[in-house]
């Protein structure tokens, strides 16, 4: 995270429809030591609508960091990606790519649309946990980020 914003709390968007990976998550980010507040939304279209603040997240904030499942109902994670990283506005967002899939062609896809990492979730519950405590830390505490830009995103974009 940026300098600046360092004492402030952290906004993360999960994009997950697998309430047991929700459940996991959240877990992980309790017992983090960096302050966060851990947005969930459970498919593609809803996490259009969270970042560009349409509808019921009118007043979301623009997440410093977005956990994206691929396989979601209404809109697929990758579609999400693409459209999070042609927005002049968005995508500055780190976009991390956290999936059950270890599949050559989802992660090649993933990285051709700009995906910062690619995450394959363990299945062993504690890995996962060990995993969402580690890419947090880096994101975090070792990455530093550009700041925001100054400007809203567009509520209308990505809609036809």
């Amino acid at each position: 995270m940026i300098e600046h914003r360092s004492a402030e709390s952290i906004d993360v968007l999960l994009v997950e429809d697998n309430p047991g990976d929700v459940r996991l998550t959240e877990e992980a980010f309790a017992e983090a030591k960096i302050n966060n507040d851990l947005h969930v939304v459970r498919d593609g279209e809803s996490a259009l609508d969270f970042v560009y603040q349409r509808g019921e997240y009118d007043s979301a904030p623009t997440p410093d960091l977005v956990l994206l499942d691929l396989n979601l109902p209404k809109i697929d994670g990758t579609d999400v990606l693409e459209e999070i990283k042609t927005d002049e506005i968005l995508k500055h967002i780190p976009v991390v790519v956290l999936t059950s899939s270890s599949a050559t062609d989802d992660i090649v896809r993933s990285y051709e649309r700009h995906s910062n990492a690619y995450l394959t979730k363990p299945v062993d519950p504690d890995e996962f946990v060990d995993l969402v405590q580690s890419f947090e830390e880096f994101w975090f505490t070792l990455v530093k980020l550009p700041p925001e830009p100054d400007v809203e995103p567009t509520r209308n974009a990505g809609e036809e």
